[in-house]
Protein backbone atom coordinates (compact mmCIF):
# COMPACT_ATOMS: atom_id res chain seq x y z
CA UNK A 1 0.00 0.00 0.00
CA UNK A 2 1.13 3.79 -1.11
CA UNK A 3 2.51 5.31 2.25
CA UNK A 4 2.64 9.09 2.96
CA UNK A 5 6.07 10.76 3.58
CA UNK A 6 6.74 12.78 7.08
CA UNK A 7 5.88 16.36 6.82
CA UNK A 8 5.21 19.29 8.92
CA UNK A 9 1.58 19.21 9.75
CA UNK A 10 1.42 22.97 9.83
CA UNK A 11 2.13 23.08 6.11
CA UNK A 12 0.60 21.21 2.79
CA UNK A 13 3.80 19.45 1.94
CA UNK A 14 3.86 18.46 -1.95
CA UNK A 15 1.97 15.27 -3.19
CA UNK A 16 4.23 12.33 -2.52
CA UNK A 17 3.42 9.56 -5.32
CA UNK A 18 4.68 6.60 -5.38
CA UNK A 19 6.68 4.97 -7.93
CA UNK A 20 4.51 3.41 -10.63
CA UNK A 21 5.94 1.03 -13.29
CA UNK A 22 2.67 1.90 -15.77
CA UNK A 23 1.60 -1.29 -17.07
CA UNK A 24 2.92 -1.35 -20.76
CA UNK A 25 -0.58 -1.65 -22.64
CA UNK A 26 -3.63 -0.12 -23.49
CA UNK A 27 -6.36 -0.79 -20.83
CA UNK A 28 -8.82 -3.24 -22.23
CA UNK A 29 -12.00 -1.58 -23.63
CA UNK A 30 -15.12 -2.90 -22.46
CA UNK A 31 -16.06 -4.13 -25.58
CA UNK A 32 -13.16 -5.75 -26.37
CA UNK A 33 -13.30 -7.62 -23.20
CA UNK A 34 -16.84 -9.13 -23.66
CA UNK A 35 -15.87 -10.22 -27.06
CA UNK A 36 -12.82 -12.29 -25.17
CA UNK A 37 -15.29 -13.92 -23.23
CA UNK A 38 -18.57 -13.44 -24.81
CA UNK A 39 -19.37 -17.20 -25.51
CA UNK A 40 -18.64 -17.70 -21.79
CA UNK A 41 -20.02 -15.23 -20.59
CA UNK A 42 -23.43 -16.21 -22.25
CA UNK A 43 -23.15 -19.73 -20.69
CA UNK A 44 -22.74 -18.08 -17.63
CA UNK A 45 -25.72 -15.62 -18.07
CA UNK A 46 -28.10 -19.12 -18.91
CA UNK A 47 -26.63 -20.55 -15.23
CA UNK A 48 -28.11 -17.47 -13.62
CA UNK A 49 -31.36 -17.15 -15.37
CA UNK A 50 -32.19 -20.95 -14.58
CA UNK A 51 -30.54 -20.96 -11.23
CA UNK A 52 -32.28 -17.61 -9.98
CA UNK A 53 -35.52 -18.83 -10.96
CA UNK A 54 -38.01 -19.07 -8.29
CA UNK A 55 -42.24 -20.31 -7.75
CA UNK A 56 -41.92 -17.05 -5.15
CA UNK A 57 -42.95 -13.78 -7.62
CA UNK A 58 -41.29 -11.64 -5.89
CA UNK A 59 -37.91 -13.32 -5.73
CA UNK A 60 -38.30 -14.11 -9.31
CA UNK A 61 -38.77 -10.43 -10.63
CA UNK A 62 -36.32 -8.74 -8.02
CA UNK A 63 -33.73 -11.46 -9.12
CA UNK A 64 -34.66 -10.29 -13.04
CA UNK A 65 -34.32 -6.92 -12.60
CA UNK A 66 -30.92 -7.09 -10.86
CA UNK A 67 -29.65 -9.11 -13.77
CA UNK A 68 -30.69 -7.32 -16.33
CA UNK A 69 -28.96 -4.40 -14.83
CA UNK A 70 -25.81 -5.73 -15.85
CA UNK A 71 -22.03 -4.52 -14.65
CA UNK A 72 -19.10 -4.72 -15.36
CA UNK A 73 -19.29 -8.82 -13.87
CA UNK A 74 -14.97 -8.67 -13.74
CA UNK A 75 -15.05 -11.46 -10.83
CA UNK A 76 -16.71 -13.68 -13.24
CA UNK A 77 -14.37 -12.60 -16.05
CA UNK A 78 -11.30 -13.35 -14.04
CA UNK A 79 -12.61 -17.24 -12.67
CA UNK A 80 -12.98 -17.84 -16.86
CA UNK A 81 -9.83 -16.01 -18.17
CA UNK A 82 -7.50 -17.55 -15.16
CA UNK A 83 -9.24 -21.06 -15.96
CA UNK A 84 -8.57 -21.27 -19.59
CA UNK A 85 -5.19 -19.57 -18.88
CA UNK A 86 -4.19 -23.18 -16.88
CA UNK A 87 -5.57 -24.90 -19.73
CA UNK A 88 -8.60 -25.90 -18.27
CA UNK A 89 -11.57 -27.58 -20.85
CA UNK A 90 -14.20 -28.39 -19.32
CA UNK A 91 -18.23 -26.73 -18.07
CA UNK A 92 -17.96 -26.06 -14.12
CA UNK A 93 -16.26 -23.15 -14.63
CA UNK A 94 -19.09 -21.01 -15.70
CA UNK A 95 -21.38 -22.52 -12.71
CA UNK A 96 -18.69 -21.53 -10.40
CA UNK A 97 -18.14 -17.80 -11.93
CA UNK A 98 -22.52 -17.64 -11.58
CA UNK A 99 -21.77 -18.70 -8.22
CA UNK A 100 -19.54 -15.91 -7.84
CA UNK A 101 -21.29 -13.32 -9.48
CA UNK A 102 -24.57 -14.54 -7.18
CA UNK A 103 -22.27 -13.72 -4.28
CA UNK A 104 -21.05 -9.84 -5.75
CA UNK A 105 -24.59 -9.10 -6.29
CA UNK A 106 -25.97 -10.49 -3.01
CA UNK A 107 -23.37 -8.12 -1.73
CA UNK A 108 -24.17 -5.22 -3.41
CA UNK A 109 -28.04 -5.95 -2.75
CA UNK A 110 -27.17 -5.41 1.39
CA UNK A 111 -24.66 -2.48 0.77
CA UNK A 112 -27.49 -0.62 -0.65
CA UNK A 113 -29.52 -1.26 2.27
CA UNK A 114 -27.28 -0.66 4.46
CA UNK A 115 -25.79 2.87 2.78
CA UNK A 116 -29.19 3.72 1.83
CA UNK A 117 -28.44 3.80 -1.68
CA UNK A 118 -30.96 5.09 -4.42
CA UNK A 119 -28.77 4.60 -7.96
CA UNK A 120 -26.19 1.86 -8.96
CA UNK A 121 -25.72 1.47 -12.38
CA UNK A 122 -27.94 4.26 -13.61
CA UNK A 123 -31.14 2.96 -12.17
CA UNK A 124 -33.49 2.31 -9.05
CA UNK A 125 -31.37 0.23 -6.47
CA UNK A 126 -33.02 -3.16 -5.86
CA UNK A 127 -33.61 -1.44 -2.37
CA UNK A 128 -35.10 1.95 -3.90
CA UNK A 129 -37.31 0.13 -6.26
CA UNK A 130 -39.01 -3.01 -3.99
CA UNK A 131 -37.84 -1.79 -0.49
CA UNK A 132 -35.55 -2.59 2.38
CA UNK A 133 -36.83 -5.80 3.52
CA UNK A 134 -37.28 -7.38 0.16
CA UNK A 135 -33.69 -6.67 -1.05
CA UNK A 136 -32.05 -7.92 2.00
CA UNK A 137 -33.74 -10.89 1.77
CA UNK A 138 -33.56 -11.71 -1.69
CA UNK A 139 -29.91 -10.93 -1.14
CA UNK A 140 -30.33 -13.94 0.79
CA UNK A 141 -32.21 -16.05 -1.65
CA UNK A 142 -28.77 -15.77 -4.04
CA UNK A 143 -26.38 -16.62 -1.10
CA UNK A 144 -28.56 -19.92 -0.07
CA UNK A 145 -29.02 -20.19 -3.96
CA UNK A 146 -25.16 -20.10 -4.71
CA UNK A 147 -24.26 -22.43 -2.23
CA UNK A 148 -26.33 -24.81 -3.33
CA UNK A 149 -25.00 -24.54 -7.48
CA UNK A 150 -21.59 -24.73 -5.88
CA UNK A 151 -22.28 -27.92 -4.22
CA UNK A 152 -22.88 -29.74 -7.50
CA UNK A 153 -19.79 -28.54 -8.78
CA UNK A 154 -18.37 -31.69 -6.58
CA UNK A 155 -15.28 -29.60 -5.63
CA UNK A 156 -14.44 -29.46 -1.97
CA UNK A 157 -11.46 -27.48 -2.20
CA UNK A 158 -13.93 -24.99 -4.51
CA UNK A 159 -16.62 -25.09 -1.34
CA UNK A 160 -13.78 -24.20 1.11
CA UNK A 161 -12.60 -21.06 -0.83
CA UNK A 162 -15.56 -19.63 -1.33
CA UNK A 163 -17.05 -20.43 2.27
CA UNK A 164 -14.06 -18.28 3.74
CA UNK A 165 -14.11 -15.59 0.78
CA UNK A 166 -17.49 -15.19 2.00
CA UNK A 167 -17.17 -15.03 5.78
CA UNK A 168 -14.43 -12.55 5.16
CA UNK A 169 -16.18 -10.03 2.85
CA UNK A 170 -18.87 -10.48 5.69
CA UNK A 171 -16.34 -9.01 8.21
CA UNK A 172 -15.25 -6.32 5.87
CA UNK A 173 -18.94 -4.93 5.54
CA UNK A 174 -18.57 -4.49 9.58
CA UNK A 175 -15.47 -3.58 9.59
CA UNK A 176 -16.48 -0.73 6.97
CA UNK A 177 -19.78 -0.10 9.07
CA UNK A 178 -17.64 0.70 12.08
CA UNK A 179 -14.93 2.87 10.50
CA UNK A 180 -18.35 5.39 9.07
CA UNK A 181 -17.66 8.86 10.12
CA UNK A 182 -14.09 7.64 11.68
CA UNK A 183 -11.50 10.64 10.86
CA UNK A 184 -8.64 9.13 12.28
CA UNK A 185 -8.76 6.03 9.59
CA UNK A 186 -5.43 5.22 8.33
CA UNK A 187 -4.57 3.81 4.90
CA UNK A 188 -3.72 0.71 6.64
CA UNK A 189 -7.31 -0.16 8.28
CA UNK A 190 -8.38 1.25 4.66
CA UNK A 191 -7.20 -1.37 3.14
CA UNK A 192 -8.11 -3.97 5.56
CA UNK A 193 -11.74 -3.61 4.78
CA UNK A 194 -10.59 -3.85 0.76
CA UNK A 195 -9.02 -6.34 0.98
CA UNK A 196 -12.07 -7.91 2.90
CA UNK A 197 -14.92 -6.59 1.40
CA UNK A 198 -14.02 -6.33 -2.46
CA UNK A 199 -10.57 -7.62 -3.31
CA UNK A 200 -11.00 -11.16 -1.50
CA UNK A 201 -13.73 -12.20 -4.08
CA UNK A 202 -11.31 -11.56 -6.84
CA UNK A 203 -8.79 -13.48 -4.97
CA UNK A 204 -11.33 -16.28 -4.78
CA UNK A 205 -12.22 -16.25 -8.48
CA UNK A 206 -8.97 -16.35 -9.95
CA UNK A 207 -7.89 -18.86 -7.04
CA UNK A 208 -10.75 -21.06 -8.08
CA UNK A 209 -9.62 -20.67 -11.98
CA UNK A 210 -6.36 -22.04 -10.67
CA UNK A 211 -7.52 -24.81 -9.07
CA UNK A 212 -10.29 -25.66 -12.21
CA UNK A 213 -6.87 -26.37 -13.94
CA UNK A 214 -5.13 -28.24 -11.94
CA UNK A 215 -2.37 -25.64 -10.94
CA UNK A 216 0.31 -26.49 -8.97
CA UNK A 217 0.16 -25.09 -5.22
CA UNK A 218 3.01 -22.13 -6.24
CA UNK A 219 1.33 -21.13 -9.39
CA UNK A 220 -2.00 -21.14 -7.45
CA UNK A 221 -1.26 -19.00 -4.86
CA UNK A 222 0.32 -16.71 -7.81
CA UNK A 223 -3.37 -16.41 -8.93
CA UNK A 224 -4.72 -15.71 -6.37
CA UNK A 225 -2.61 -13.02 -5.74
CA UNK A 226 -3.19 -11.66 -8.82
CA UNK A 227 -6.49 -11.10 -7.68
CA UNK A 228 -6.28 -9.74 -4.22
CA UNK A 229 -4.21 -7.34 -6.37
CA UNK A 230 -6.93 -6.81 -8.91
CA UNK A 231 -9.26 -6.51 -6.54
CA UNK A 232 -7.27 -3.43 -4.48
CA UNK A 233 -6.88 -1.64 -7.67
CA UNK A 234 -10.29 -1.74 -8.72
CA UNK A 235 -11.31 -0.37 -5.53
CA UNK A 236 -9.11 2.60 -5.23
CA UNK A 237 -9.82 3.54 -8.80
CA UNK A 238 -13.70 2.91 -7.60
CA UNK A 239 -12.90 5.53 -4.57
CA UNK A 240 -11.25 7.94 -7.26
CA UNK A 241 -14.03 8.28 -9.11
CA UNK A 242 -16.24 8.80 -6.56
CA UNK A 243 -14.80 12.15 -6.82
CA UNK A 244 -13.62 13.12 -9.82
CA UNK A 245 -15.93 10.46 -12.35
CA UNK A 246 -18.62 11.31 -14.59
CA UNK A 247 -22.06 10.57 -13.08
CA UNK A 248 -23.72 9.80 -15.98
CA UNK A 249 -20.56 7.10 -16.98
CA UNK A 250 -20.69 5.38 -13.32
CA UNK A 251 -24.49 5.69 -13.04
CA UNK A 252 -24.53 6.68 -9.82
CA UNK A 253 -24.07 9.93 -7.82
CA UNK A 254 -20.54 11.32 -7.34
CA UNK A 255 -19.82 11.85 -3.40
CA UNK A 256 -21.58 8.90 -2.24
CA UNK A 257 -18.90 7.75 -0.65
CA UNK A 258 -18.31 11.09 1.37
CA UNK A 259 -22.38 11.55 2.22
CA UNK A 260 -22.16 8.22 3.84
CA UNK A 261 -19.32 9.19 5.89
CA UNK A 262 -16.93 6.62 4.14
CA UNK A 263 -13.40 7.32 4.50
CA UNK A 264 -11.40 6.18 1.52
CA UNK A 265 -8.09 6.95 -0.07
CA UNK A 266 -8.06 10.05 -0.89
CA UNK A 267 -9.54 11.36 1.85
CA UNK A 268 -7.23 10.23 4.51
CA UNK A 269 -4.66 11.16 1.89
CA UNK A 270 -5.98 14.60 1.96
CA UNK A 271 -6.28 15.17 5.69
CA UNK A 272 -2.63 13.74 6.20
CA UNK A 273 -1.55 16.98 3.52
CA UNK A 274 -3.90 19.61 4.70
CA UNK A 275 -3.32 22.77 6.67
CA UNK A 276 -4.93 22.41 10.21
CA UNK A 277 -8.09 24.67 8.97
CA UNK A 278 -8.48 22.11 6.02
CA UNK A 279 -8.45 19.64 8.40
CA UNK A 280 -10.61 20.53 11.12
CA UNK A 281 -13.11 21.53 8.77
CA UNK A 282 -13.01 17.88 7.08
CA UNK A 283 -13.11 16.68 10.53
CA UNK A 284 -15.94 18.03 11.85
CA UNK A 285 -18.66 17.61 8.88
CA UNK A 286 -17.14 14.21 9.33
CA UNK A 287 -17.81 13.57 12.84
CA UNK A 288 -20.65 15.14 13.09
CA UNK A 289 -22.70 14.61 10.19
CA UNK A 290 -21.25 11.20 8.75
CA UNK A 291 -20.43 13.51 5.72
CA UNK A 292 -24.14 14.07 4.63
CA UNK A 293 -24.15 18.08 5.15
CA UNK A 294 -20.65 18.54 4.38
CA UNK A 295 -19.72 20.71 1.13
CA UNK A 296 -18.73 18.27 -1.39
CA UNK A 297 -17.39 20.57 -3.97
CA UNK A 298 -14.59 22.03 -1.15
CA UNK A 299 -14.23 18.34 -0.35
CA UNK A 300 -13.44 17.61 -3.99
CA UNK A 301 -11.18 20.97 -4.42
CA UNK A 302 -8.96 19.93 -1.38
CA UNK A 303 -8.41 16.89 -2.89
CA UNK A 304 -6.97 17.88 -6.06
CA UNK A 305 -5.09 20.71 -4.33
CA UNK A 306 -3.42 18.16 -1.36
CA UNK A 307 -2.84 15.48 -4.97
CA UNK A 308 -4.72 13.27 -3.20
CA UNK A 309 -6.31 11.99 -5.79
CA UNK A 310 -3.27 11.65 -7.81
CA UNK A 311 -1.67 9.82 -5.30
CA UNK A 312 -4.65 7.35 -4.91
CA UNK A 313 -4.64 6.93 -8.72
CA UNK A 314 -0.98 6.57 -8.51
CA UNK A 315 -1.86 3.81 -6.17
CA UNK A 316 -4.35 2.30 -7.92
CA UNK A 317 -1.52 1.60 -10.35
CA UNK A 318 0.88 0.13 -8.53
CA UNK A 319 -1.53 -2.54 -7.41
CA UNK A 320 -2.50 -3.14 -10.88
CA UNK A 321 1.68 -3.21 -11.77
CA UNK A 322 2.01 -6.04 -9.02
CA UNK A 323 -1.19 -8.10 -10.26
CA UNK A 324 0.76 -8.35 -13.56
CA UNK A 325 3.58 -9.30 -11.84
CA UNK A 326 1.84 -12.33 -10.32
CA UNK A 327 1.27 -13.62 -14.48
CA UNK A 328 4.99 -14.21 -15.02
CA UNK A 329 4.65 -17.83 -14.70
CA UNK A 330 1.57 -18.18 -16.79
CA UNK A 331 2.17 -19.18 -20.16
CA UNK A 332 1.70 -16.73 -22.90
CA UNK A 333 -2.20 -17.23 -24.55
CA UNK A 334 -4.80 -14.66 -25.27
CA UNK A 335 -6.86 -15.38 -22.11
CA UNK A 336 -3.05 -14.34 -20.28
CA UNK A 337 -3.03 -11.37 -22.47
CA UNK A 338 -6.42 -10.08 -21.16
CA UNK A 339 -5.76 -10.77 -17.41
CA UNK A 340 -2.97 -8.38 -17.81
CA UNK A 341 -4.85 -5.88 -19.71
CA UNK A 342 -7.74 -6.47 -17.06
CA UNK A 343 -4.85 -4.98 -14.52
CA UNK A 344 -4.61 -1.96 -16.38
CA UNK A 345 -8.06 -1.11 -17.07
CA UNK A 346 -9.00 -1.62 -13.53
CA UNK A 347 -6.49 1.48 -12.81
CA UNK A 348 -7.17 3.25 -14.99
CA UNK A 349 -11.40 3.01 -16.08
CA UNK A 350 -13.26 6.02 -15.81
CA UNK A 351 -16.39 3.99 -15.11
Amino acid sequence: MCRPGPGDPKRRPPAVIPDVVILRRAPLSPAFLSEAVAADMAAVDAVLRESLDSDVALVRRIADYIVAGGGKRLRPIVLLLAATALGYRGTDHHRLAAVIEMIHTATLLHDDVVDESTQRRGRATANAAFGNAAAVLVGDFLYSRAFQLMVTAGRMRVLSILADATNEIAQGEVLQLMNVGNTDVDEAAYLAVVQRKTAKLFEAAARIGAVLGDAAPAQEDALARYGMHLGIAFQIQDDVLDYEGDAAKLGKNLGDDLAEGKMTLPLIRALQAATPAEATFVRGGMGEHAGASIDFARVRALLTSTGALDYAHACARREADAAAACLAGVAPSPATETLLQLAAFAANRDF
